[in-house]
């Protein structure tokens, strides 16, 4: 009854739930200690440059992360642009003229290359890009399993099914969660992501003049806020016009995003929803709320099961040379 050392690891993953879903092994965050030991320092050092020239740039790639997993997993498909037989993500409805920052992967995967060649996957350079885009913001840390490989097509009908909607009920983006292996706990905890960011007008728009179809604004949205809202979000027009998620701390990674939700002063009805619709979603609003350390602890620990949806590893898929092919 010899047991490897591999066979303990897996056994642990597996206990820990990070081994579920991933096809061909599993992924460790000591994956290119020997391959490409400055990959970790490279993404880190890239990501900082970015964020210090654009301070939106962190919650763009943090999102990328985020709309790639929920999309047949953490397999980097979000990159690819439409060629052949692929209908790129990017004109998904979540990701046209929304998802940015592929010219900051872009940048990570090329010194990447010069380092180590065709060794670290753009899957993986997402997922330490989204952990290093929330410390650089004030966020949590946490180790990163790595190991990821890169899927060869895409799924634009799985990025306009499966990625939550602004206009989405509770329960349709429960569900939606759900789909994934992540629970309630995981859905207000990465919903937490929303303290950095902003939003396009067109996103929350319903909720100031048409909620229900009613012809009538949501009456859960706070009236002043509502008020602060229409001046650069008329009934038409302005599609483009950008406003901050969290309008109190809109580039630090704090609670405060909770704190606005139970002020009714959530952007986004799939934000207010988790406190307006929902018995066990509003006490977990309620408690990150007044506990800011609880929330960050959960956030890494839903990013690392985010992280760990159904990716691709040992001889599937492939490791890019760059975003886009071999």
């Amino acid at each position: 009854q010899n047991i490897t050392v591999c066979s303990i690891i897996v056994i642990t993953l597996l206990a820990l739930g990070l081994a579920s879903n991933i096809i061909g092994g599993y992924l460790y965050p000591q994956f290119y200690d020997h391959s490409c030991p400055r990959a970790q320092e490279i993404v880190r050092n890239v990501v900082a440059k970015a964020v210090a020239k654009e301070p939106r740039m962190a919650a763009s790639l943090l999102r990328l992360h985020f709309q790639d997993c929920f999309v047949k997993g953490c397999d980097a498909s979000i990159l690819l642009d439409s060629s052949g037989s692929i209908i790129s993500e990017k004109r998904s409805n979540p990701n046209r003229n929304s998802a940015r920052g592929f010219e900051v992967i872009d940048e990570i995967k090329a010194v990447i290359e010069k380092e180590c060649p065709h060794t670290v996957s753009c899957a993986d350079i997402l997922a330490l890009a989204a952990r290093d885009s929330t410390v650089l913001t004030g966020g949590p840390s946490w180790e990163v399993p790595l190991g990821r490989r890169d899927r060869r097509g895409a799924s634009l009908s799985g990025s306009n099914n499966n990625v939550p909607a602004p206009n989405n009920t509770f329960q349709t983006i429960l569900t939606k969660f759900k789909l994934q292996g992540l629970d309630i706990v995981d859905l207000v905890a990465l919903s937490g992501s929303h303290t950095i960011g902003n939003a396009r007008c067109t996103r929350f728009r319903q909720r100031l003049y048409n909620q229900s179809g009613n012809g009538q604004p949501d009456n859960t949205l706070d009236q002043s806020y509502a008020s602060q809202l229409h001046r650069n979000c008329p009934r038409s027009g302005g599609d483009q016009n950008q406003f901050f998620l969290d309008f109190v701390s809109p580039i630090k990674f704090d609670n405060s995003y909770f704190k606005n939700l139970m002020a009714n002063k959530g952007l986004l009805n799939s934000d207010q929803v988790l406190f307006t619709k929902n018995g066990e979603s509003r006490e977990l609003v309620k408690t990150y709320a007044y506990n800011q350390e609880l929330f960050l602890q959960q956030l890494a620990k839903s990013m690392i099961k985010m992280g760990n949806i159904s990716p691709f590893t040992g001889h599937w898929g492939e490791i890019r040379k760059d975003l886009q092919e071999k």
